[in-house]
């Protein structure tokens, strides 16, 4: 049996049950003792107490508060950090929940630049090609007949050799 009692608004019903019966409305009383499901969490509720009521907690040394308070002096009479050790503690030693909605921010806000730099660069790239001039066309038929040139070189080395060597006979 799903009780309603044991829904959460009437959740604290119980407790109140377990711990100032006065302040609790017949009501609920009598439908505690009816039901099974919410009599049964009672009982689990007071086997709890119970079972902490025995617990002995542990006692402190005879000298914890003199320990104590002279650290207390201590950590007062220490000069307060200033702002780059607070903010190194709380990098090192906070849970950064407050800084993740920042670091959120700086990394959109570095996205959108990013983006937009790169959007800027690819419509600054022209699609016509640019026409090369008339000393870069004569330089590139130089490279692609290279080796026609380098022949002709021989050759007229050549020739300069059989003229040289006919001008001394």
């Amino acid at each position: 049996m799903n009780c309603r009692m044991l829904e959460r608004e009437y959740k604290s019903a119980l407790a109140d049950l377990l711990l100032d019966e006065e302040r609790v409305t017949a009501e609920v009383r009598a439908h505690v003792e009816q039901c099974a499901d919410c009599s049964a969490e009672l009982k689990a509720m007071r086997a709890t107490m119970l079972a902490l009521d025995g617990w002995n907690g542990v006692e402190p040394s005879p000298f914890f508060d003199a320990r104590m308070s002279a650290r207390m002096r201590e950590a007062r009479q220490e000069r307060p950090a200033g702002w780059l050790e607070r903010m190194q503690a709380r990098l090192m030693f906070s849970t950064n929940l407050h800084m993740k909605p920042l670091a959120a921010g700086a990394l959109a806000l570095l996205l959108l630049l990013g983006g937009g730099t790169f959007a800027g660069m690819k419509s600054m790239q022209s699609t016509t090609p640019v026409a090369a001039s008339a000393t870069v066309r004569d330089l590139q038929s130089l490279d692609e007949n290279a080796q026609v040139f380098q022949q002709m070189n021989v050759l007229d080395q050549g020739a300069d050799s059989d003229s040289g060597a006919q001008a001394s006979n």
